[in-house]
């Protein structure tokens, strides 16, 4: 377990992305530094494997800290972002070597976040304090139905959003006055991958995974129809390399107006593009439609539809959801990401031993 404070709390957030990695401090719960290190895509496609560009990052992250003395005076934990590691409850997890071994030796897929236990574990261990994750993107909490596919050999698994979807959660519980253990939500992170979500009890239950299913978003395919994949796959045209790439990166808003980015696609609707307009709806109809579906597990009595994500920020793609939501009952809002302020969230609930820190 992590050792209990009852003093300041200071906290230092690693969030490592595709082609940056963000940093931010916290104490007590409020943000006080935040900065992003941008870092060159071709030099980190050279590196090989995610795991090869640890030393990289824990070098870039050092030289942006290194004046920041005063600001990190007192460190009390360093928090990462959990990445695909083995499927593991929700919560919060204390570092070890054997993590930061599977993160980066045997990660269920490769990805940037596989980085981020082992920075901080690096950063707290010179500090010699505590490394946590929070909520990582392979949480599996679901339900035995909810693993059901269809065919035996393709379970469901779980992959989300749980960072977004827990904080926001427990941000919705708290303002609504709820326990977060006896809530009932259906939350949909949207964003260049979106998932929504059933949380019954303080647990998601069910999601879908926004690498195979879901609705589309800017780049991805969501769900399609399998008869075609199966076609289009022995259809010779395509490597299996261009098919996964295809459906995760060349999909969605991309494959259908050119562009991936939903501002451009919001001004081309304002100058009468019509087929940007039925894009949109397209979307929005499909995420309604997903809503739904989760409002079904939790048997259409929940405390509230949440909507989060970077899309959350869209306006007109709002307004076409909640026109066909609305009769599912309150609809609360946290746009954008939020993903630090969820990380130093949960490490400082940590500290502070609100939250049990769970060992790996």
């Amino acid at each position: 377990m992590g050792s209990v404070s009852t003093g300041s709390i200071t906290i230092i957030a690693v969030n490592p992305g595709s082609t940056s990695t963000k940093l931010a401090v916290f104490k007590d719960g409020a943000p006080v530094k935040s900065m992003s290190i941008e870092h060159d895509k071709v030099e980190l496609d050279s590196m090989g494997q995610i795991k090869d560009q640890l030393k990289y990052r824990i070098d870039a992250v050092e030289a942006a800290l290194a004046g920041e003395a005063e600001t990190l005076d007192g460190i009390s934990a360093v928090v990462g972002r959990g990445g695909l590691l083995k499927p593991m409850e929700g919560g919060v997890w204390e570092v070890d070597e054997r993590m930061v071994e599977d993160a980066l030796d045997r990660p269920v897929s490769q990805h940037a976040s596989n980085l981020g236990c082992a920075i901080a574990l690096h950063l707290a261990k010179k500090a010699g304090v505590p490394a946590y994750i929070v909520d990582p993107v392979c949480t599996d909490e679901y339900e035995p139905e909810a693993r059901v596919s269809g065919l035996p050999q393709i379970p469901r698994i779980s992959l989300l959003h749980t960072l977004s979807a827990r904080s926001s959660a427990r941000r919705a519980a708290g303002e609504l006055g709820l326990d977060l253990g006896k809530a009932r939500f259906v939350i949909a992170h949207m964003g260049g991958g979106t998932t929504i979500c059933a949380l019954r009890d303080g647990r998601l239950v069910d999601a879908n995974n926004s690498n195979d299913e879901g609705p589309f978003t800017p780049e991805r395919t969501g769900t399609m129809p399998s008869g075609a994949i199966v076609d289009l796959c022995y259809s010779g045209k395509y490597s299996k390399a261009e098919v996964r790439d295809m459906f995760l990166r060349k999909a969605g808003l991309f494959a259908y107006v050119g562009t991936s980015d939903a501002r451009e696609v919001d001004r081309r609707i304002d100058a009468g593009d019509q087929k940007a307009l039925e894009v949109m709806q397209a979307m929005a109809y499909q995420i309604a439609k997903e809503i739904g579906a989760y409002a079904a597990v939790l048997s259409f009595r929940l405390d509230a539809v949440i909507l989060t994500g970077g899309l959350a920020k869209w306006p007109r793609l709002l307004d076409e959801i909640t026109r066909r939501i609305g009769f599912l009952g309150r609809i609360m809002l946290y746009p954008g990401e939020n993903e630090m302020q969820a990380l130093g969230d949960g490490a400082t609930l940590a500290v502070k031993g609100i939250v049990p820190v769970k060992r790996y």
